[in-house]
């Protein structure tokens, strides 16, 4: 039975070294950048956000060490890049219960929430509920969990959707690793979900309702998609990229400049040029 209270992807998380430096380098890539939030002295991080619809991507570093922060400060040792995905939540309490039924230990709800500096000058808060599925469970490498939003107004705000590369939504999250079927189907197991076979060899994981699929595939697989681009940077096994739809395929190939290239009929940004991310433009 599909899971009531998780329905698809959220948003996705980027690790990143230099959390001011990659926003700027974001921004060179023709994304809207929110203002920068910072977030509780237990999670010891701060964020910047790039808001798309349904979803959006958010650029998370450490600030300071804490036991909460410590898989990702272990992740930021070994690389930038794709570190976990986020569902949405629909009641983040009753979601935990439901994967509690299903076998996986829950690790939350907990609250939290954010400053937010509004267009009008204002400060808000942006606030949330979230919980995780067991650190242990990382398909493909990638944490997940879930996220309810309690404040709605603070975070998609629409002077913050307008991006000059025409980035709408999300389309794709694309997971490398050498057992590609192996690492879906754990996946799928753990939100309920059916995982279908792609004709590469690729093996997709549907994220629910309307949302972004997941892919997972092989360096090789991921390199014969997109054989254009380089891909060094990426690991074997891990988060590799996100293909967006944009509104506007010649805009994007403008926005992102040198740091782009053609491929076939989507423009790529190398994961050199975006924090350890493979970027990939198709038209909406």
């Amino acid at each position: 039975m599909t899971l009531k209270n998780v329905i698809g992807i959220d948003h996705a998380v980027v690790m990143v070294r230099d959390l001011d430096q990659a926003a700027e380098n974001w921004k060179r890539l023709g994304f809207t950048i929110s203002p920068r939030g910072t977030h509780s002295a237990k999670m010891g991080s701060g964020n910047y956000t790039i808001m798309l619809d349904p979803d959006y991507m958010e650029l998370l570093g450490v600030l300071a060490e804490t036991e909460h922060n410590a898989p990702a400060g272990a992740f930021l040792a070994r690389r930038e890049g794709i570190e976990r995905i986020a569902f949405t939540a629909v009641d983040s309490a009753a979601g935990a219960e439901e994967i509690r039924a299903r076998g996986y230990e829950p690790v939350g709800p907990v609250d939290f929430e954010r400053p937010v500096t509004m267009p009008d000058g204002s400060l808000s808060a942006a606030k949330f509920r979230i919980f995780q599925w067991p650190i242990a469970e990382a398909p493909g490498g990638v944490r997940i969990f879930a996220c309810q939003h309690k404040t709605r107004e603070t975070v998609w705000i629409a002077e913050l959707m307008k991006h000059g590369n025409g980035a709408k939504r999300l389309r794709q999250v694309l997971i490398v690793s050498p057992e590609p079927a192996k690492d879906a189907a754990q996946l799928a197991r753990m939100i309920d979900r059916d995982a279908r076979a792609e004709p590469d060899g690729a093996v997709a994981v549907p994220s629910g309702s309307d949302r972004a699929d997941f892919v997972f595939l092989t360096r090789g697989q991921l390199g014969r998609r997109y054989p254009e681009v380089s891909l060094a940077g990426l690991p074997e096994r891990g988060g590799a990229g996100l293909v967006l739809a944009t509104s506007d395929l010649a805009a994007a190939e403008k926005a992102v400049g040198s740091s782009g290239v053609r491929s076939g009929a989507a423009v790529c940004v190398a994961p050199a040029a975006a924090n350890g991310t493979l970027l990939v433009f198709v038209s909406a």
